[in-house]
């Protein structure tokens, strides 16, 4: 008999059941019948509105044609009801039937007392959704041991499992520690003596940055204005893809030529230079997509562009324009601060611009600008030039 494997989605700002088969006729006619079914081209299946009603519908029309695997959705609507922040960072990670069940329900209720501090202290939704699913994965890990009556040995043992087996990066590690750290600490309010675990030393990653050339490659790559103008705000300003989804029309300062940038990175608002090149690409494509409150909008669904979608755009334009360097998006936002770097603008401006907290982040660009580098010769230049060395 056909399977039918069911996955819980985010499609176009709304939360669906994605339904992937291989093909039979019978089964697709059966499929199509129902009710806001729809084909989705970017995930290349079939989906409805994710509900429990929905499911039931689903399973009920494919009695008799189809086995329906439904343990993910059906674990993701089970969350949901308990937690709707918890379920959605369950549907951001790859969704995993066996995410939650391993987890004990003590552990589950301390996991929600965690997810309450967290948002009583305000943190960013980025950094409770990555505390959350460190916790998670130590929880899983765990299984039904309760995580309270965990020494501070045996969380050392996680850890080092952690590095050797999971082999986490270094950056990965410092972020489960910070999430275990404030788990104990703030959760459970246990003594702090999370100074007694070493952490590991952070190797210090230089930015990977575009040379004007590949700009060029990248821009002429697209022919949609409204990607196009995603791309060249991105650059132009140095912003984070985070920040270029949230712009609002009203952002955008054209007296004071100025933008906007509200509650980034830090809970931290600032202006950046709004350059007239700029300017005037963003009046051409406002008055072609007409958009009304954010910058970049959804024409489906009015709301701003899903970070992921500008992320696809850049790599679209990457593989078009031929760009063989393994970069992002935020290669734009790395690229604008070096080549200002290398045109001369003093480094503490620019760390006002990228809104960094601090200047040592910032001075990673040191590295990678190639401005008094270009100007250093190699010793080799000097015993070639004095004929010391040949070919």
């Amino acid at each position: 008999m056909k399977q039918l494997t069911l996955q819980p989605i985010t499609h176009r700002g709304k939360e669906s059941i994605c339904i992937r088969f291989l093909y039979d006729a019978a089964l697709q006619t059966a499929i199509k019948s129902i009710q806001d079914i729809r084909w989705s081209q970017t995930h290349q299946c079939w989906y409805l509105p994710l509900s429990q009603s929905n499911l039931d519908v689903l399973i009920d029309v494919c009695k008799g044609k189809a086995v329906v695997d439904a343990a993910t959705v059906s674990a993701y609507l089970k969350y949901r009801s308990r937690s709707p922040r918890l379920a959605k960072s369950l549907l951001a990670d790859n969704p995993d039937a066996g995410m939650y069940a391993e987890i004990s329900r003590e552990n589950f209720q301390a996991l929600l007392k965690t997810e309450q501090y967290l948002v009583l202290k305000a943190y960013s939704s980025s950094t409770i959704n990555t505390y959350l699913n460190e916790i998670r994965s130590f929880m899983k890990a765990i299984k039904q041991h309760p995580a309270e009556s965990f020494p501070t040995e045996r969380i050392k043992d996680y850890l080092q499992y952690c590095a050797d087996k999971l082999k986490l990066s270094e950056n990965t590690l410092h972020s489960r520690i910070n999430a275990l750290k404030f788990f104990y600490e703030q959760t459970l309010g246990r003594d702090k003596f999370f100074w007694e675990i070493p952490r590991p030393k952070k190797r210090m990653i230089l930015p990977k940055v575009l040379g004007e050339e590949e700009l060029f490659k990248l821009f002429a790559a697209l022919d949609n204005r409204k990607h196009k103008a995603m791309l060249f705000t991105t650059y132009s300003a140095g912003l984070r893809v985070s920040e270029v989804a949230a712009l609002q029309l009203k952002h955008i300062d054209s007296d004071r030529m100025q933008i906007y940038v509200e509650n980034a990175k830090g809970k931290k608002d600032r202006y950046v230079n709004l350059s007239p090149v700029l300017l005037d690409i963003l009046r051409s494509y406002t008055t072609y997509y007409k958009p009304v409150k954010f910058l970049f909008e959804s024409s489906q669904t009015g709301t701003a562009y899903p970070t992921r979608t500008i992320q696809r755009i850049f790599q679209l334009a990457k593989a078009r324009a031929g760009i063989s360097k393994t970069v992002g998006i935020h290669s734009l936002r790395h690229s604008f601060a070096t080549h200002l770097l290398e045109k001369g603008t003093d480094i503490r401006y620019i760390k006002d611009i990228l809104g960094h907290f601090n200047i040592k982040t910032t001075e990673r660009y040191l590295h990678v600008s190639k401005k008094e580098l270009v100007n250093i010769a190699s010793p080799l230049d000097d015993l070639w030039a004095k004929g010391k060395v040949q070919w």
